[in-house]
């Protein structure tokens, strides 16, 4: 089968930066002739930046490849690079967390304060056991506890394993027996949708025998009391962290330890259906989520206010929440709950009360925020946004103007962000001061990142065609295996490819005439129609082109006539609604892809539907809405944000 995927979708409106932004920005072009000069030079400029217990001498050992080693021979501690230097430096006042309830309560901790919570939890684990190369597993909402827990985890040179809230006991226990965690740290619930979401419960039930015998690795667990929920308690085992932290001494220094040192598994979803723990070091990680995120945000640490709105229990959350901003010294707001509760426009809210400069989150929260309308945003001050950006999927080009619009009053520069769990930070981005940007694409890789767009054999496409997005030279912040699965590591990402040496990322993209990376979606939700290969995200952004589309998905279903047909579900905006009749307008938006895009991208059905089914980070499962298009019974939904919404579409599409 031919891996030409057809482009038919034109967008050739530009945006270059202000004189102004570009005179004040970090990066500039010359970080990609230095990193073009000598790649492994430059990657090790970037990690002196951090503080080295034992400076390195080599800088990348790829003797043994897919297994990559970066400043293998150098020490250093993690937690130390994001909290005690910026507090000897003198920044002790400075602001780390602007943390934000759900319910409305607040707290703003400093540096100084961060480094004495995080010295004292570390002496609480050490005093529970917990040493270097230990696992522990961090199960909690979005609270400063849980930056501090993941950082004194990396303080001992242990290993955390961060396990987004709102996952099932059932989903906890498969990861915590999975890395044979010791410890877990939790609390008793977290604030969502203004109810209690209770965490230790499900911890407990995790924890108790689940039909195959209770538990074995885990010795304690310590919990935070955030929502005052009714809880049970396990004598021996449990320990209420208001008790054991506060009481703990706060001298503790910080250990060198080699920059190949475990830091954190991510379990990430598996075709498998085992979920995939993603294991990541120390000195390589951290080099590149600190560059990235300095350079591609436009960090200045002294006057920005920065907010991801990532939870820590995604990679977005570990990589530009807790390591990249701290170890940047940087300002962050950090926001407990939903970004619809208690009302609609709680995020801008935020926005306005902290003066956010750089709001970095998913193209699923700005389109759910178009589709409820620009009043509910215009009715704050958001003049304090200078630059904008994207990240989880590819944002289409109606959803990016919108954003540009309405969010950065027309002037704030967007970076659209592609990069995976898998490579640890950002590899593919417009760097704000220096590239022209084009809505929809995430356009170049960031200097010192190798990566090509090629076909089945691995041959380049050349500008102007589509195909696979490989990586084509290890990078600092790269995955180092799946844990405790080599040969499924090895099966996964670099299989397709061996004989060149090619991480297969597992989505397809295309070069526009200029060089520039578009992508299209996992590989998995291209379609094939009459011959066509034909990507999902090209039409769904010709259906958010639509004036009344606020959201749309799009999968192909198998046709007898077309070998696949496209099918659309698609979310109308408010603001169309009140206006007008929904009679007719899912023939009209078939037209309109046809003619946006030509005839054979023309869905062939269309259902109107209220919601999509989302995973908790926001991505759209789409392969749930094939087995609806295809009239089959829907797979496994315990990972979707809400699981009712699949028999609510299933309902509307008989």
């Amino acid at each position: 089968m031919s891996s030409q995927i057809d482009h038919l979708f034109t967008e050739d409106r530009r945006f270059a930066p202000s004189e102004d932004f570009t005179a004040h920005a970090v990066a500039t072009a010359a970080l990609y002739e230095e990193a073009d000069a000598d790649r492994e030079a430059f990657w090790a400029d970037k990690a002196r930046d951090l503080h080295w217990h034992t400076p390195f001498t080599q800088v990348l050992d790829w003797s043994n490849p897919p297994f990559a080693q970066w400043f293998a021979d150098g020490e250093l501690n993690v937690a130390y690079n994001c909290l005690d230097r910026h507090v000897e430096a003198g920044n002790g006042d400075r602001t780390a967390l602007l943390w934000e309830g759900e319910p409305g309560d607040a707290r703003a901790i400093t540096y100084a304060e961060l480094t004495d919570e995080v010295k004292r939890l570390a002496n609480v684990l050490t005093d529970l056991g917990v040493e270097a190369g230990d696992r522990v597993a961090i199960y909690m909402p979005m609270i400063p506890e849980a930056i501090a827990a993941m950082l004194a985890v990396a303080r001992l040179g242990a290993v955390h394993s961060v396990i987004f809230g709102g996952f099932s006991a059932d989903s906890l226990r498969t990861r915590i027996d999975d890395a044979g965690a010791k410890l877990v740290i939790t609390a008793d619930g977290g604030y969502r949708k203004g109810r209690v979401s209770p965490l230790k419960p499900a911890v407990d039930q995790a924890l108790a025998d689940r039909g195959a015998g209770p538990q074995a690795t885990v010795e304690h667990v310590l919990v935070v009391k955030r929502t005052g929920n009714e809880v049970s308690w396990t004598e021996g085992r449990d320990l209420w962290w208001h008790d054991a932290v506060p009481a703990a001494s706060a001298e503790h220094e910080a250990q060198r330890f080699p920059a190949e040192n475990p830091l954190f598994i991510l379990y990430t979803s598996g075709t498998t259906g085992k979920p995939k723990g993603i294991l990541h070091t120390s000195g390589g990680y951290l080099t590149q989520a600190t560059f990235t995120n300095k350079v591609v945000h436009d960090l200045h640490p002294e006057t920005d206010v920065f907010w991801c709105t990532a939870d820590i229990g995604w990679i977005t959350g570990h990589s530009y929440v807790t390591y990249g901003p701290l170890a940047n010294g940087a300002t962050q707001v950090l926001y407990e709950g939903t970004p619809e509760t208690p009302h609609p426009g709680r995020w801008w809210e935020i926005v306005e009360k902290y003066g956010v400069t750089i709001l970095y989150t998913a193209p699923t929260a700005i389109r759910s925020f178009m589709k409820l309308g620009r009043q509910i945003p215009q009715q704050f001050d958001l003049s304090s946004i200078r630059l904008l950006g994207s990240v989880g999927e590819p944002i289409n080009p109606e959803a990016w103007m919108w954003y540009r619009e309405i969010i950065g009053a027309g002037v704030a520069p967007i970076v659209d962000t592609w990069w995976q769990t898998e490579t640890g930070s950002i590899m593919i981005s417009a760097l704000p001061g220096v590239t022209e940007t084009k809505p929809g694409s995430a356009q170049v890789p960031i200097p010192g990142i190798s990566v090509d767009v090629v076909d089945e054999e691995g041959n380049h496409v050349g500008n102007g065609n589509g195909g696979l997005l490989v990586i084509t030279k290890p990078w600092p912040s790269m995955l180092r295996g799946i844990w405790g699965d080599p040969e499924r590591f090895v099966e996964t990402y670099w299989e397709k490819f061996r004989d060149k040496g090619y991480y297969f990322a597992g989505d397809g993209a295309r070069l526009d005439d200029d060089g520039d990376v578009w992508f299209l979606g996992r590989v998995d939700d291209v379609m094939n129609v009459s011959g066509h290969r034909l990507s999902t995200t090209e039409i769904e952004s010709a259906l958010v082109g639509h004036e009344a589309t606020a959201e749309a998905a799009v999968v192909g279903a198998s046709d007898e006539t077309t070998g696949q047909a496209v099918v659309a579900f698609v979310i109308i905006k408010q603001s169309y609604l009140d206006a007008h009749s929904p009679e007719g307008l899912a023939d009209g938006l078939r037209r309109w892809v046809g003619e946006q895009i030509g005839p054979i991208a023309r869905p062939r059905d269309v259902y109107i539907v209220g919601e999509l089914p989302k995973t908790r980070s926001g991505k759209i499962m789409r392969r749930l809405l094939r087995d609806v298009a295809e009239g089959r019974e829907v797979g496994d939904t315990t990972t979707l944000a809400d699981t009712a919404v699949m028999s609510v579409i299933s309902a509307q599409v008989k």
